[in-house]
């Protein structure tokens, strides 16, 4: 009688971590994840945001591109595109009509990432028979990883005709973010600044999955005790 209680603490402990070892979270089938692809055009969002050329306003401009690289580089284009327009500059897709030429170009248009584990990583500790190996998941008493999305972006403008000097803007930068918290392996919270508040992005939550769930079969979702008597 005396040795059940540490026997059966010991199998509760072993289905904890085999819970915790099997329940994953995928953001996106394809190879790269709408959370990177965020991470990316929201920081080119705020970099475009902050170029200005002085420019008056009507004149027609060609946006050269050819040193302009980097992820998703269509949509950092066409927000800066966006942004001479909101200041008043005659975009033009044909270089011979352009009266001058913008070369825009970026110094970064990635993402970075880091992050701090107090506890044990995910190993693979050798198993029978020999050559084998099992995976031990991660336990994390504490862990931070955050990703970060950087654009840098500067913009030249020079005279169509004669290539003389127009006017150019200082290095202007974007950044974006979202961090991921765990604390005691099962209690686990994210910040970032993707989207804007008032966006529905819950719709595949555990809750409103519970929601669905017919009442037929006996389960319900939370229920909003708002609206209660």
């Amino acid at each position: 009688m005396t040795l059940r209680l540490p026997v059966r603490l010991a199998v509760i402990l072993a289905a904890a971590l085999l819970v915790s070892a099997c329940t994953t979270q995928r953001s996106s089938v394809p190879a790269r994840t709408a959370t990177e692809e965020l991470l990316i055009s929201t920081a080119a969002d705020r970099a475009a945001a902050a170029l200005s050329l002085s420019i008056p306003k009507g004149v027609k401009v060609y946006i050269d591109r050819q040193y302009f690289q980097g992820t998703d580089d269509g949509y950092a284009l066409n927000a800066i595109r966006t942004q001479f327009l909101k200041q008043g500059l005659a975009v033009v897709d044909d270089r011979s009509q352009a009266q001058a030429i913008v070369n825009v170009s970026s110094g970064a248009l990635s993402t970075d990432e880091k992050s701090l584990l107090i506890g044990i990583p995910a190993l693979q500790v050798p198993a029978l028979p020999v050559g084998t190996s099992v995976s031990v998941p991660e336990i994390a008493l504490f862990k931070t990883a955050q990703d970060k999305g950087v654009a840098k972006f500067v913009a030249t403008g020079y005279d169509a005709r004669t290539g003389k000097l127009i006017a150019t803007s200082d290095p202007q930068y974007g950044f974006s973010h979202l961090t991921n918290n765990t604390i005691f392996l099962f209690f686990s919270w994210q910040t970032g600044d993707l989207v804007p508040s008032g966006i529905d992005q819950n719709s595949l939550s555990v809750q409103n999955i519970a929601n669905g769930i017919p009442r037929e079969l006996g389960f319900t979702g939370n229920i909003d005790r708002s609206k209660s008597q």
